[in-house]
């Protein structure tokens, strides 16, 4: 992978600058091109053309040009094994639209949002370039860099291939119940973390990404993939965000409605209601008894003699009001919970289902195991 920073202007940089960071470019002058978006910012124009000229730079053996801004975190290893998917020397353009139902009624369902990230594959780029600048002198009126993009997508007739692992995160507040019920599917990239809170309660956001990185290094196919099971014994629901968080529910919850994020966030008109929403979610509830006990990673090691890994998530908050319910165990003593998993890089090359998962015996007080790997034969999310 190689990467550019483009610039409007030139800045000073280190020695060190030079030696870490991504080389710089700087944008050619937009003056010719009209801006007429009251709100925006004619920068846009600018942006929209950085794939024209990265393609004007003549790089040798290029497949896909991945573009994102400032604050975009992209999972590079996920991102290459998702494009090779694809026959690079078609025409693709991959991305996803907002969160936020009426961002997208505003610009496009069939926009890839330049905030999660997008990529063009290097034939599409080709063309793109030959036609950009007049595409551009069409839409003088539009907002930003990702509606021209599909402005020109749509006259060179090419669809919005999209792909889930994509986040613009078009949201405020706590990210935590998106991302404790991701898609099956690839993390790709998180986007807006200046906007949401830590995605780790209690650190700072940088030490969030820090911390994020641990398991990312140890299994990065496997990082926030969501597995469900339950402690027949206890009567729990488990749900474990590998690499992120676990969750304890009281009672038998079903897999169809673990998989729906809970609405720990508000869109990006800061509403919470249900419709404001590009995908399903489901409210906290304000029942103690159907509130989570949730556990967010701490450590993550990997033994190359078993190819696992193992992961420790420590208790971070639950309710303190009362539950009368008699048919469950209490999980509050419940400080801790392992998990351990074998790890696969080829997990994404098999058509996807979500990983099952079985509570192991253990005698640590006030600690749980879990166990993640491939569902056997005939294994099934069910008590």
């Amino acid at each position: 992978m190689r990467g550019f920073v483009w610039l409007d202007k030139p800045v000073k940089r280190s020695a060190d600058d030079k030696q870490f960071l991504p080389s710089v470019k700087i944008s050619s002058n937009t003056s010719k091109f009209k801006y007429k978006n009251s709100i925006g910012d004619r920068s846009a124009i600018r942006m929209s053309r950085i794939v024209s000229e990265t393609v004007r730079l003549g790089l040798d053996d290029v497949r896909w040009i991945v573009l994102g801004d400032d604050d975009t975190f992209f999972f590079a290893e996920n991102l290459v094994r998702v494009l090779s998917k694809y026959d690079h020397n078609q025409f693709y353009y991959v991305g996803k639209s907002s969160e936020t139902h009426k961002q997208n009624i505003h610009f496009s369902y069939n926009m890839a949002y330049g905030g999660a990230g997008f990529a063009i594959s290097y034939p599409l780029a080709k063309t793109l370039e030959k036609m950009q600048d007049r595409c551009l002198h069409r839409y003088p009126k539009l907002y930003g860099l990702d509606d021209r993009i599909q402005a020109c997508m749509a006259e060179l007739g090419v669809p919005l291939t999209v792909e889930m692992g994509f986040h613009q995160l078009d949201i405020y507040g706590d990210a935590f119940g998106l991302l404790a019920a991701h898609p099956i599917a690839p993390l790709l990239s998180l986007h807006h973390l200046d906007v949401i809170e830590p995605i780790f309660p209690n650190t700072g956001r940088i030490q969030s990404l820090r911390r994020l990185k641990m398991p990312m290094k140890l299994d990065s196919a496997g990082l926030m993939q969501q597995s469900i099971c339950y402690d027949s014994a206890q009567n729990w629901t488990i749900s474990v965000s590998w690499g992120y968080a676990t969750q304890i529910f009281r009672g038998i919850v079903p897999a169809r409605k673990m998989e729906i994020p809970l609405r720990t966030f508000a869109n990006w008109y800061r509403m919470h209601n249900e419709d404001g929403f590009s995908m399903k979610t489901r409210p906290l509830s304000t029942n103690a008894c159907h509130r989570p006990f949730v556990y967010v990673l701490s450590n993550a090691i990997y033994n190359r003699a078993t190819n696992r890994t193992a992961s420790e998530y420590i208790q971070t908050h639950y309710s303190d009001s009362e539950c009368n319910w008699k048919e469950t165990t209490d999980p509050s003593h419940v400080w801790r919970v392992e998990v351990y998993k074998m790890r696969d890089p080829n997990f994404w090359d098999k058509p996807p289902r979500r990983n099952c998962c079985r509570v192991l015996p253990l005698t640590k007080e006030g600690t749980i195991a879990v166990d993640i790997g491939e569902c056997r034969e005939g294994e099934i999310i069910e008590l």
